[in-house]
C-alpha cells in the first residue's frame, strides 16, 4: 500500500515534508488505518522542535492522535474488521495518510462522533482524567485551577473536576475567551497577566486552593504553588511558556526562560506540606491495561463530545502547527485527511 506522510528531521517545522512511501501489511496483532483526521497536541510541536525526550532518533513522522477507518487486519485480531470506524493513540506517526498500530490502541469511534471529534479526544481526555484523578486525587468539593482553560486538556479537566462538585477557575491568555470559559461552566476565569497572583486570590475569595493543573511555567507556576493549601497538589504537564510562533524555536528565549525557571526546595516542601507531580503521557501509552480502564472510567462519566475548535485540511498541515502555537485557539485544532 502506498501512503503520504509529513517526516522530518527534527528541529526545523521548515525540515517537514509530504513524501509519498510504501506502507508494509500490519504485523500479527496488528492493523492498518485509513486516517481521517489529526489531532494536534503541544508535544507535536516540541517533537518537531527536537525539544521533547521522547522523540525517535532520526527522521520520524509526528502525530500522537487520530481517527479513521480499519483498511486492513492482521493476524490474530479478532476485535476489529475492515470498515469499522476509530480512534486511538499512537507514539508518533499520526501525521499519515495510513499507519499500522498495535491493535490493543485502536478505540471504537462512538456512534454519532465525527473523525475530527474523534481524533479530538483520547490524548486530552487521558490527560485531564489521570492528571486528577490519579495524581491529584481529587476530592468532591475542592477548588481547582486550570491553566490553559479553553485549550482540549482545560476543557476535559473542568468538566471531570465538575463531575467532583469542584470550584473551577481557569486561566486564558486573552479576555477574548473568557466567555468561552463561562458557556463551559467555569466558576471564574482569569486572563493571566503580571497581576495573576492578586487576581487568582480574588478569584478565590477566601477559600482553599487544592489542586492546580498546571501547564505554563514560570512565575505563574511559582505563584500558584505559592497559593496551594497544605495537602495541595500540583499536576505539571507541560510548558506553554516555551512555545512560540514559527518554524524554530526562539533559542535565546528559551535559554532564559530554562536559567530563570522556578526553583522550588524539597527541603521547604516538608514545611508547607504540599506537593509538586509532573506527567507524561508517553508513560501512560505503555501501559495499556491501566489505559483502557481510565477509559472505561471516562466512558461511564458522560463528559459530553469534544469540542473541535479549528480544522484544516491535509494540506495545510503546516498552517495548523503556527496557529496551534500561537495560542489564539480555542478547543481542538483538528487536520482533515
Amino acid at each position: 500500500m502506498q501512503r503520504h506522510v509529513y517526516r522530518l528531521h527534527s528541529g526545523s517545522l521548515a525540515y517537514m515534508d509530504l513524501v509519498e512511501e510504501e506502507l508494509a501489511d500490519p504485523a500479527p496483532g496488528e492493523v492498518t488505518i485509513e486516517v481521517k483526521a489529526i489531532g494536534l497536541n503541544f508535544a507535536d510541536i516540541f517533537a518537531i522542535w527536537g525539544l521533547y525526550s521522547a522523540t525517535p532518533e532520526g527522521e520520524f513522522v509526528p502525530g500522537l492522535e487520530y481517527a479513521g477507518v480499519v483498511a486492513r487486519v492482521g493476524e490474530g485480531v479478532t476485535h476489529l474488521r475492515e470498515g469499522d470506524a476509530v480512534m486511538g493513540v499512537i507514539r508518533f506517526g499520526a501525521y499519515a495518510t495510513h499507519l499500522n498500530i498495535d491493535a490493543r490502541y485502536v478505540l471504537p469511534l462512538p456512534p454519532g462522533w465525527s473523525f475530527e471529534q474523534g481524533a479530538a479526544y483520547p490524548v486530552q481526555v487521558l490527560t485531564a482524567y489521570y492528571a486528577l484523578k490519579e495524581l491529584g486525587a481529587i476530592r468532591q468539593g475542592q477548588t481547582v485551577l486550570i491553566h490553559s482553560a479553553a485549550g482540549g486538556v482545560g476543557i476535559w479537566a473542568n468538566r471531570i473536576a465538575k463531575q467532583y462538585g469542584a470550584f473551577t477557575i481557569g486561566t486564558v491568555g486573552s479576555p477574548q475567551k473568557l466567555d468561552f470559559l463561562r458557556q463551559e461552566g467555569y466558576d471564574k476565569g482569569i486572563v493571566r497577566s503580571g497581576r495573576f497572583r492578586t487576581d487568582l486570590e480574588v478569584a478565590l475569595a477566601g477559600q482553599e486552593l487544592h489542586l492546580i493543573m498546571e501547564c505554563i511555567g514560570g512565575k505563574i507556576l511559582k505563584d500558584g504553588y505559592d497559593m496551594l493549601a497544605p495537602q495541595g497538589r500540583m499536576i505539571v504537564y507541560g510548558s506553554a511558556r516555551y512555545a512560540s510562533v514559527g518554524n524554530r524555536p526562539n533559542y535565546l528565549k528559551l535559554a532564559w526562560y530554562y536559567l530563570t525557571r522556578p526553583r522550588i526546595d524539597p527541603q521547604r516542601m516538608i514545611e508547607s506540606n504540599k506537593g509538586i507531580l509532573g506527567f507524561n503521557l508517553i508513560w501512560l501509552y505503555h501501559r495499556v491495561e491501566l489505559l483502557h480502564q481510565l477509559l472505561g472510567e471516562l466512558e461511564k462519566m458522560d463528559l459530553g463530545k469534544p469540542h473541535v475548535g479549528h480544522t484544516f485540511p491535509w494540506g495545510q498541515l503546516k498552517e495548523a502547527i503556527l496557529l496551534f502555537q500561537s495560542g489564539k485557539t480555542v478547543g481542538k485544532v483538528v487536520v482533515r485527511v
